[in-house]
């Protein structure tokens, strides 16, 4: 037992004992850890507070248990905030709460329909048809496509050009249509012709003479197609997407609804406590590293250094995504994997008190098929872990993070190899290839806007994968060269691999929303 433990536990039975409480041993070792951190002074102001709480608690016996101690350091810690509100959150992808537009009213309200895995056939099209809907209404929306307003005398035609949104059903009524722009999935019916699909019907495509814009165009995401229309085909001048919306923008049309997740039942974007709290918490950081190999030893020697250098100044999370051993290897021995890495952390009792440490697994590790939102690793494997570090969190792939008004989605998965394959027009200009990678998922508000061969989804749990209303952060654990892009006031940030890179990961300042770029040199002890 550390020697400064000793005079404190004295300290706090005796305090208590005026207070008229008793606590046993090892509650009382319990509390001393909990403040060994403060200098003494500081020590004495907390331990009046938690003891006036603990009056405030009317508990049954004058024994103070572990549940009420726990109660009241938690109550102490969300000093100023509301019911639900919480400074930091990981949010499990199949809690995310799912919304459907409606039409008539022109708002999304919340769909509290029983979900499954195993869902009903009709989901197969429904969850196309509601993402579908999603992107039509901010596309409508669109100053392109808004209807023109005439202001002082002065005609649309004097304005900006507007384009009309025309529907599948519009065009196969007639035989020709000089100007039409159409909305719809990017789908080959037939072996070789692309047609462009809509809940009215589809359109043939003639791409031969298409002006691709920017971004990668995969059969399964949503294009806006315009072109000359004749005898069923549509003769595609531009190929575009559809447009990026700004957060603030898009959830005028949730209203406080908590469209995130967690237990708040309004948005916690609004909360001016935790506004406070995120523009003076200057020293926050979160950590993401991809790629974590814990089968080689050269990684966990690594963390060790990682862990060792950021006991003094903890981060509020170490994000470590997989996959964490080989594929080939056997399945049951992640279990030894995940118990070494709690030993890595021996000693770093800073860290582990302060920081919460969350895996999110990648297709390759077990147990889960290679279907998001994927499950996380199992408990049974990870025992050893979370005795050793009990801020242990296992999390689901992708997930989501919420630290006080932010919200950062974190998703391990290798797409940019998946877009370059699948894509029917490489990017011209591959120097900025990251640009058109964070434009491609911005503007179709998706994680994996391709199609489900390619990478195959839960329909019932596709919201959890949506990008709509914009977060302030997406990371991506992609194994390609790290990168960061902003659009539209959402940050696209890829990690690389932990392994490949020379063991670089990222860091992220909420507080300025800057991202750093770090490094484990090979001369550390």
């Amino acid at each position: 037992m550390d020697a400064d433990l000793i005079p404190l536990r004295k300290r706090i039975t005796n305090i208590f004992k005026l207070c008229g409480f008793m606590i046993r041993s090892e509650n009382s070792t319990y509390l001393a850890e909990q403040l060994l951190p403060f200098d003494a002074d500081e020590r004495d102001k907390w331990l009046t507070v938690i003891t006036e709480n603990l009056q405030g608690q009317k508990l049954a016996t004058p024994h103070v248990e572990r549940a009420a101690l726990e109660k009241a350091i938690n109550e102490l810690n969300r000093v100023g905030l509301d019911e639900g509100e919480t400074v930091f959150a990981l949010i499990d992808a199949f809690t995310v709460p799912r919304y459907r537009y409606n039409t008539r009213i022109k708002k999304f309200e919340p769909d509290t329909t029983p979900r499954q895995l195993l869902s009903a056939p009709r989901m197969k099209s429904d969850y196309m048809q509601q993402r579908y809907a999603m992107l039509l209404q901010k596309t409508l929306r669109h100053d392109l496509f808004a209807p023109a307003v005439i202001q002082d005398g002065v005609g649309a035609e004097a304005q900006a050009k507007k384009f009309k949104l025309q529907f599948a059903e519009n065009l196969l009524a007639t035989n020709t249509m000089r100007e039409a722009v159409v909305l719809g999935l990017l789908t080959q019916l037939k072996e070789g012709k692309f047609y462009v699909e809509d809940p009215t019907g589809s359109i043939e495509l003639d791409l031969s003479g298409a002006r691709f814009h920017a971004g990668f165009f995969c059969e399964g995401c949503f294009v806006l197609a315009e072109g000359h229309y004749s005898n069923g085909v549509l003769k595609v001048d531009g190929l575009g997407f559809p447009p990026a919306e700004p957060a603030t923008s898009s959830r005028a049309f949730f209203g406080t609804a908590n469209t995130w997740g967690g237990e708040s039942s309004k948005l916690l974007k609004y909360s001016p406590r935790l506004q406070e709290l995120e523009r003076t918490n200057t020293e926050t950081t979160i950590v993401f590293l991809s790629d974590v190999r814990l089968d080689l030893p050269v990684v966990t020697d690594k963390l060790r250094q990682l862990f060792v250098g950021y006991d003094s100044c903890p981060p509020q999370a170490i994000v470590l995504m997989g996959p964490f051993t080989a594929s080939t290897r056997n399945h049951h021995e992640m279990r030894q994997h995940l118990t070494a890495l709690g030993k890595l952390a021996a000693g770093c009792e800073q860290l582990k008190k302060q920081t919460d440490l969350i895996l999110v697994p990648s297709a390759e590790d077990p147990t889960a098929p290679n279907i998001l939102p994927r499950a996380p690793i199992p408990e049974c494997l990870a025992a050893g872990l979370l005795k050793a570090w009990p801020r242990t969190q296992l999390a689901t792939n992708p997930c989501r993070l919420q630290y006080c008004t932010q919200q950062i989605v974190v998703c391990r998965l290798d797409l940019m190899a998946k877009f370059c394959r699948n894509t029917l027009h490489f990017p011209e200009d591959t120097s900025q290839i990251e640009q058109q990678f964070a434009r491609t998922i911005v503007c179709q508000g998706h994680l994996v806007p391709i199609h489900p061969i390619a990478m195959p989804v839960h329909w019932d749990y596709d919201p959890a994968l949506w990008l709509y209303p914009l977060p302030d952060l997406i990371v991506m654990g992609d194994s390609c060269q790290s990168f960061s892009s902003s659009q539209h006031g959402c940050t696209v940030l890829n990690t690389g691999s932990f392994v490949k890179s020379k063991f670089a990961f990222k860091v992220y300042i909420p507080a300025t929303r800057t991202i750093e770029d770090s490094e484990i040199p090979d001369d550390v002890e």
